[in-house]
């Protein structure tokens, strides 16, 4: 007499294609997970720069603080004050010479741009210097910025 062995119940024949479907979701799982990383990448590189522009705009404001302190007898006559200004002034003086290489330096591509200005007001020995600049790439920035350093000359 032959014993009828029990088969199996399942087959190979029936688990075929199930590890392709395996590795299909995952490879989607990982495909949304790189996203995500890409995602934060982009934002941190954008906030880095963001940084980095208010860094700039700070040591901005100290620059000019520092040429005015080496020429604080003409500042604390207020010689140095300007209104808002996005233009470098015309050579002429040794103000005029200082306040436009303050504007074209702020103004280079490499610390704040071309749409950097600056403001001075300076009265007896106290100063308030304002940097602005456009930071419309950072995530949720806002399309003007400005950085304002209080100060005794």
């Amino acid at each position: 007499m032959h014993a009828h062995r029990a088969m199996p119940t399942s087959s190979k024949r029936h688990q075929r294609g199930v590890g392709l479907v395996e590795v299909l979701v995952a490879v989607v799982v990982l495909a949304f997970g790189l996203l995500g990383i890409a995602a934060m990448q982009l934002t941190s590189l954008r906030n880095s720069q963001s940084a980095l522009e208010r860094s700039q705009a700070t040591a901005q404001t100290y620059a000019i603080l520092d040429t005015m302190r080496a020429n604080r007898a003409s500042a604390i006559t207020g010689a140095y004050n300007i209104p808002q200004t996005c233009v470098a002034p015309a050579t002429g003086d040794l103000v005029a010479n200082d306040l436009r290489h303050w504007i074209q330096s702020m103004q280079q591509a490499q610390v704040l741009g071309p749409s950097a200005c600056g403001t001075i007001a300076c009265g007896a020995a106290a100063c308030v210097i304002t940097v602005q600049w456009d930071d419309s790439r950072a995530h949720g920035g806002e399309d003007e910025q400005q950085v304002t350093t209080r100060t005794m000359l």
